[in-house]
């Protein structure tokens, strides 16, 4: 970045933040955000009986409006009862793999609804709509649970841990977009101890309220810190919290977390099509989004599962009339706490992505951060190992790539073997192979597990 765009970049910024700037951009933009966040305010006052009728009649509506307004979704799910809940059809990713004009509702058009498309993490990438109310409802979730931590997207500082375009025009484009939310982005591309010594002198000179981003990137940086026996609190005092999303965040992973930020960790899970899924309060509870949303777990034959039971993550969108997603298999799987109730959801679990299981010889089936979470508890306890992944080459083959300062010791690799015979099963062929850099997406996210069966 050259000085004259340095100088531009800080000049408008001051200009920016004496506005209230996302609410302005979203209403520019044609979001109503402060309807959003009436109604939300509206939904979060209703007492517990009033909240779950309201959910149940939601849920008819959004169905019925589908049903005569997209053909698309009128086509899919001939015959159904909207009054009968189990008898409507459980959509995927596939099914939803067509261009999106034939997708969209009577009345909705791209040029005014909300255009975006999937990460593609699951294989399957597909473009989405949203209409503008729905969408605007999305962030009003946002700006809500963020307030549980007295975070305010018009005033705090983010430090985002994010991926980036490295085309100029991307670059410049997220670098301005950044600016407008208040935001400063590290790369998550480039995780040297060189480029982390660089990001701690920035935390030094800025006054960052919160950390926000994916969560392997996050967690190499607190490595970073515990190597160098610092906790980034005192390096930044005004920080308050760190939000991790888009990866799983282990116990241990929390753990480190916590010790060297100095800060709550908090737990974000959602979805580019769908909005904010759960999110963790300040009590550690994982409370699932039941205002706009509407939250399954369902067993392999579509049957809602018992509180406790681990499934099939499965949520309708009750707002979005531009485009139905109306018992949607976001492809994740999970499980609700024993203490929920149907008011308040209580996320326990989220074991990783359906497509992400392990199959072995004897039939036994596993999840793959199962694999991860087994071999992880052994490899880094020494803190030699930065980053590791998992291939499953072969049913009874795995391939563990490593990042490490040294090379695993062959009593280290026995340890490991034996580790993964006790917890999955004996005579798997496991193979070790350490690099330099492991692969991560276009977006900076490490796919943890990858099965090639």
């Amino acid at each position: 970045m050259t000085r004259i765009h340095e100088y531009f970049l800080f000049t408008l910024q001051k200009l920016c933040f004496s506005l209230n700037l996302f609410h302005l951009s979203l209403k520019i933009n044609g979001f109503p955000i402060r309807k959003a966040q009436a109604l939300l305010k509206t939904i979060q006052n209703k007492t517990e009986t009033d909240l779950i009728t309201s959910i149940e009649f939601k849920k008819q509506e959004i169905v019925e409006f589908h049903l005569k307004h997209n053909s698309f979704y009128k086509s899919f799910a001939k015959g159904v009862n909207p009054q009968n809940w189990e008898s409507i059809p459980v959509m995927d990713k596939h099914h939803l793999q067509h261009p999106i004009r034939e997708r969209l509702s009577n009345g909705y058009a791209l040029k005014n609804v909300y255009i975006n498309k999937t990460s593609g993490s699951s294989g399957n990438p597909f473009i989405f709509a949203k209409d503008k109310f729905c969408h605007s409802l999305t962030w009003a979730g946002f700006i809500d649970r963020y307030g549980w931590y007295n975070l305010n997207f018009n005033t705090s500082k983010q430090a985002r841990f994010y991926g980036i375009p490295l085309n100029k025009v991307g670059y410049y484009k997220e670098r301005f977009k950044d600016l407008l939310s208040k935001r400063y982005r590290f790369s998550v591309f480039d995780l040297s101890d060189v480029q982390f010594e660089k990001n701690l002198i920035k935390f030094k000179t800025t006054k960052f309220d919160y950390i926000n981003g994916y969560t392997s990137s996050i967690v190499q940086f607190s490595k970073y810190l515990k190597q160098k026996n610092l906790v980034l609190k005192t390096t930044c005092p005004t920080l308050k919290a760190c939000i991790v999303t888009s990866e799983m965040l282990f116990k241990e992973d929390k753990t480190l977390l916590e010790t060297q930020f100095g800060i709550p960790i908090i737990n974000e899970y959602g979805a580019a099509e769908l909005g904010l899924i759960a999110f963790q309060n300040t009590e550690n509870e994982w409370i699932v989004n039941t205002e706009d949303l509407y939250f399954e777990i369902l067993d392999e034959n579509n049957q809602i599962l018992p509180y406790g039971e681990e499934g099939r993550i499965v949520i309708t969108s009750l707002y979005n009339k531009a485009h139905p997603f109306i018992r949607y298999d976001l492809g994740d799987i999970g499980k609700l706490s024993k203490k929920s109730t149907p008011a308040k959801p209580i996320l326990d679990t989220l074991v990783g992505r359906t497509n992400d299981i392990i199959c072995l010889p004897s039939g036994k089936k596993a999840a793959g951060l199962t694999f991860y979470y087994v071999t992880k508890t052994v490899i880094e306890d020494d803190g030699n190992v930065k980053e590791f992944i998992i291939e499953q080459l072969k049913i009874d083959t795995f391939k563990i790539s490593y990042i490490s300062s040294y090379e695993l010791s062959e009593e280290k690799l026995i340890i490991i073997k034996e580790a993964i015979s006790k917890y999955l099963e004996s005579n798997l062929t496991v193979i070790f192979e350490r690099k330099t850099a492991l692969e991560r997406s276009k977006r900076g996210k490490l796919k943890q597990f990858k099965s090639y069966l």
